[in-house]
């Protein structure tokens, strides 16, 4: 399966169920009604990814104004495990820093990732992102519970620069 094409598409009404589907394969998190009511209204941030016409992975994320800063925050990235591997995530992962290059208004993007998860921890790194604080008990009801929050940085803010500058 090393040959095929990988394409994002819209999340819509008519394929959102896909979109639930795969997510609780893919996840060990389950996400609420408002989470999907919610993928509906962010056009570009939130995808689909097929792979050779077939849905096998996604990614939703949401504009984030915390800390005065206006940051991209991943709530979800994933592909199915048969079609990992494939650069499916990677197709994924560049259109979401297109969106922040496009944008240029975005101070960094992040996501959290459970601290045992190497494997996303290091598919992030290789395009920029570094861990920048363990939050202890992030996860309800799976183990382990802490998550790292990583992040790549496109500028930084006041209150970084000042900090820099001390």
């Amino acid at each position: 399966m090393t040959r095929g094409h990988t394409e994002l598409g819209d999340i819509t009404p008519h394929n959102i169920k896909q979109l639930k589907l795969l997510n609780q394969v893919v996840f060990p998190v389950t996400y609420n009604d408002k989470f999907y009511k919610d993928v509906l209204e962010v056009g570009e941030l939130a995808k689909l990814a097929y792979f050779n016409d077939i849905v096998v992975g996604a990614v939703c994320c949401r504009i984030d104004t915390s800390d005065n800063q206006r940051r991209l925050y991943i709530m979800t990235l994933g592909c199915l495990a048969p079609y990992r591997r494939l650069h499916i995530g990677t197709v994924m992962l560049k259109h979401v820093l297109k969106i922040c290059e496009e944008d240029a208004n975005f101070d960094n993007v992040f996501l959290h990732v459970q601290v045992n998860n190497d494997g996303a921890i290091k598919f992030y790194e290789k395009f920029g992102f570094k861990i920048v604080e363990e939050k202890k008990n992030y996860y309800k009801r799976i183990e382990p519970a802490d998550a790292y929050v990583l992040q790549k940085t496109f500028r930084e803010s006041g209150e970084q620069k000042a900090m820099v500058k001390n």
